[in-house]
Parts: C-alpha cells; sequence; structure tokens
C-alpha cells in the first residue's frame, strides 16, 4: 500500500517511520525487521555490484545506530553468476564484505544451478562460503513470511 505521500507502508524495514509516513508508524520507529534478504537475478554487473554495495551500507548504517541486521544475499536464475567461482567478478570484493560483514549470508539457488550445469555441460563452482538453497525465491519467501525486508537488486 502506497501512503498520500508516497512510501510504502512495507518499506525497507518492516513496520518502520524510516521508509513510512508518520502517525502510528512513528511510534514504531525502534522496531527492525529481522533481517534483509537482497534478490540477485541478473548477471549484469553492475547490478551484482549493487547488491554488494547494498550490502556493505546496510551493515554500516545499522552498527552506526548499535543494531546489528541479518543480511542475505540470494542468487537466481542468472544472477547465480555472481557466487560463480568460474564467472564472478567480484571474488575479492565478495570475500572482504564476508569478512567485514560476518553476519552477511550468500546462497544460490541450487535449481538455478542445475539448469545451468545441464545446459553448459560443466560443473558449477560455488565463491567460498556460498551456500545452496532449494529454491531462491522459495528461500526470499520463506525470509519475507518470517519478517525479513526484501530489497531486488
Amino acid at each position: 500500500m502506497i501512503s498520500a505521500n508516497g512510501w510504502s507502508r512495507r518499506g525497507l524495514l518492516a513496520g518502520t517511520a524510516i521508509l513510512t509516513a508518520g502517525g502510528a508508524a512513528a511510534a514504531k520507529e525502534d522496531r527492525l525487521a529481522d533481517g534483509v534478504v537482497i534478490l540477485i537475478d541478473s548477471n549484469e554487473p553492475y547490478v551484482m555490484g549493487h547488491a554488494i554495495s547494498y550490502s556493505a551500507n546496510l551493515s554500516k548504517h545499522f552498527a552506526e545506530r548499535g543494531a546489528r541486521l541479518l543480511i542475505e544475499v540470494v542468487a537466481n536464475g542468472k544472477g547465480i553468476d555472481v557466487f560463480r567461482a568460474d564467472k564472478t567478478p567480484l571474488v575479492e570484493p565478495l570475500a572482504a564484505l564476508r569478512q567485514s560483514v560476518p553476519n552477511l549470508t550468500y546462497s544460490m539457488c541450487a535449481s538455478s544451478k542445475t539448469i545451468a550445469e545441464a545446459k553448459e555441460q560443466i560443473s558449477i563452482p560455488l565463491i567460498s562460503g556460498a551456500n545452496l538453497v532449494p529454491f531462491g525465491i522459495g528461500r526470499v519467501v520463506d525470509l519475507q513470511l518470517k519478517g525479513w525486508a526484501y530489497i531486488h537488486a
């Protein structure tokens, strides 16, 4: 739902005044979402880069407020390239980010990986620290149902 001022009531932080109009929402300003899930479904370098910078910026933003926010980056479809050791242009930035943000998880859609492996006739290696989830979009929905905010990179 969009409020009169144009802000979504289901913004980045569920129930907060940060991205919602004032009024009753302002009273909930200190209630953070349990975490943020960022979906990458494109293999465009700038999209992958945005997801990484979003993760770093969110972590810094909440650390400055004394809060620890859980962040999970989920790669689905063509977006799995971000966590492919044989294709990602971001091996070093991803490794550095995982070192600096301990509450960050990288997840790759196993279904998308299987489809890509069949199409390319290879076994796809994952970057260090990346995990497989059965279905990327299913993981996103599971986290949203648990109160996580959603960002599409």
